[in-house]
């Protein structure tokens, strides 16, 4: 973890957050999307914020598992397509500016500590790294998902990327191109959750999950996340795709998709 060292977050407890609610509790750290009025959607402090809480976890020996989940009826909208515009919302956020460059991508990759989604709304386009980044994944039984950025004249290049660690490759493909909205039982079929459970009874999923993990050596499953790390994409290919991103929004189409999404209209392709 390289994003801030280990002095920088050792004081998380002291900062103020604009995005998330962090809290810390019987070797526990749970972090909540705190955005609810703009569905969760990735702004660029909130991804700050949610890199130096990770990296707390990572470099704090009492933390041995986190769970990530999220006020209201939307658990993340994907990225804030207005701040990819470059309008950005002032905040009262003290998180400091991360030592390099963010790929979100890479953000989950190594804390090396059990991290649990506990989905009770929808997931849309970017919000897909955090369920694909979690080791374990509950989703509650009414919520969907949808990868959209098609229909805005980009692509899910990162998200796909990251799809790809846990789903088939032919689905996630098709889910990119296709840009349709998947059931969570489906989600659930294609690897993507790990267990299905409704409103009633997701906090006791998420709890006895976490009364497991308890019973077992921290310290081997920090190592063997570790070591499951080492065989998976390099920073260097996400990058890669994090650059392809930005050349699709360069684009006539991806312009044209942006504005049309901004002006709730249907976009009028250009193929350029």
């Amino acid at each position: 973890m390289k994003l801030y060292t280990k002095e920088q977050v050792a004081n998380i407890h002291d900062q103020t957050f604009a995005y998330l609610i962090v809290e810390a509790a019987d070797n526990v750290l749970t972090i909540t999307l705190n955005r609810e009025r703009k569905k969760n959607a990735l702004h660029p402090q909130l991804v700050n914020e949610l890199a130096y809480s990770l990296h707390y976890a990572h470099f704090e020996k009492s933390i041995w598992a986190i769970v990530i989940q999220a006020k209201g009826n939307v658990f993340c909208a994907g990225a804030d397509l207005k701040a990819m515009a470059g309008i950005i919302e002032p905040n009262n956020s003290t998180i400091p500016k991360p030592n390099g460059e963010m790929l979100m991508g890479e953000l989950f990759n190594k804390v090396y500590k059990p991290t649990i989604g506990k989905v009770t709304g929808d997931v849309y386009a970017g919000g897909f790294f955090f369920l694909a980044g979690c080791n374990i994944v509950v989703a509650q039984d009414d919520v969907k998902f949808g990868l959209p950025e098609v229909k805005r004249g980009i692509y899910p290049f990162q998200v796909m990327a990251a799809l790809l660690k846990v789903m088939p490759a032919r689905k996630v493909i098709d889910w990119c191109i296709r840009g349709y909205n998947l059931s969570v039982q489906a989600a659930e079929r294609y690897g993507l959750v790990s267990e299905v459970t409704d409103a009633a009874n997701i906090d006791a999923t998420v709890d006895k999950i976490i009364a497991e993990l308890k019973q077992n050596s921290p310290s081997a499953i920090r190592y063997g996340l570790e070591a499951y790390d080492h065989i998976q994409p390099s920073a260097a290919e996400h990058k890669y795709l994090y650059d392809m991103l930005n050349k699709t929004i360069a684009t006539k189409d991806g312009q044209e998709g942006l504005r049309a999404f901004r002006e709730k209209r249907k976009p009028n392709w250009s193929g350029e």
